[in-house]
């Protein structure tokens, strides 16, 4: 059937509802106005203000809420608007969520989603353009997901809620229209590896989320000039599927990365570091790293879109990692 990402969210999210009494939905404007991004429409009139509650703007007093359900048995799906807005919640989330297992001797399980939308592209300015999903993928207790596919957005919402721990989902904002074909028994899916969505023996192309469109056109780009590209789409940060990436890189001895987050310090990085320290003899190439620019994201679109990585970039660093083979 046809659908599009956003509609896929809704449909999980009905589901969700449908299939536990102790699903509810909270967050800033998801009941009367549908959601900041039109998500939850619909949902307010199926299941009543007590399962889809708007609350104040107050992220921190409202991700505490959904703890505090959690911790009281109920399966909170907590929205943030975006993921600039999740910093006034970063004590709730990082000091609280992440720890409360640990710090109780694994008495105490928090199983709380929180969803939140991710990225730029959309000229929102740079308040509500950041990626820091990676940020949170630094954060042990957290599983951070980010959906790329309308699969993967109508099916890691259930398998989430069935995680008695914190999990994170990053829905990029410029996801949301793509439309596309949906299996009409499409449902829950594992989180526990990434996806090889197009195989090669050239070059590995890393990625998630928004810039995953990006990278398969990149790829479509390098066959026309006869280099094959292997794309994998990471769909979980934490914990990362060492497996699938190092696996590839075995068989394509080079490696780009791609990301929307800033490069310093970035999942970039980690992945990078991982590759150096566990496939280093079987690299050709140094690994590539393709992220945003260094700065905040600019409003004027074309500022924003010469910060953000695009194809181009992709296919000439992967130009660079295949021309370096001996």
């Amino acid at each position: 059937m046809k659908s599009t990402y956003r509609e896929a969210v809704r449909a999980a999210l009905r589901d969700a509802m449908r299939r536990d009494e102790r699903v509810f939905l909270m967050g800033e404007d998801v009941g009367r106005y549908g959601g900041g991004f039109a998500v939850s429409l619909g949902l307010l009139e199926e299941f009543g203000p007590e399962r889809v509650r708007d609350t104040p703007l107050s992220e921190s007093g409202f991700v505490g809420a959904g703890i505090g359900a959690a911790l009281g048995g109920m399966r909170p799906v907590v929205e943030i608007m975006t993921v600039n807005f999740s910093l006034l919640a970063l004590d709730q989330i990082v000091n609280n969520a992440a720890t409360l297992l640990h710090m109780s001797g694994g008495q105490f399980n928090v199983p709380l989603v929180i969803r939140m939308t991710t990225g730029a592209g959309r000229q929102l300015g740079a308040q509500h353009s950041h990626s820091l999903e990676g940020w949170y993928a630094h954060i042990p207790g957290l599983r951070i997901l980010t959906p790329a596919t309308l699969a993967d957005a109508r099916g890691m919402l259930w398998t989430a809620l069935e995680d008695p721990d914190p999990v994170l989902i990053f829905e990029h904002g410029s996801l949301y229209n793509v439309a596309g074909e949906l299996e009409d028994d499409a449902g829950p899916v594992e989180l526990d590896k990434a996806a090889v969505l197009r195989p090669g023996t050239d070059v590995t192309l890393i990625t998630y989320g928004g810039t995953l469109a990006a990278v398969l056109d990149a790829a479509d780009q390098l066959a026309g000039e006869g280099i094959d590209a292997e794309v994998i789409d990471l769909r979980v940060l934490r914990p990362l599927d060492d497996g699938t990436i190092l696996g590839s890189v075995g068989r394509t001895h080079r490696a780009v990365v791609v990301d929307e987050g800033w490069r310093s310090g970035s999942i970039s990085a980690e992945i990078a570091a991982r590759i150096g320290e566990h496939a280093f003899f079987d690299l050709d190439a140094p690994v590539e790293r393709v992220c945003s620019e260094e700065v905040p994201v600019p409003y004027a679109k074309h500022m924003e879109l010469a910060a953000l990585p695009s194809a181009e970039r992709v296919v000439a660093a992967a130009r660079r990692a295949v021309g370096a083979r001996g």
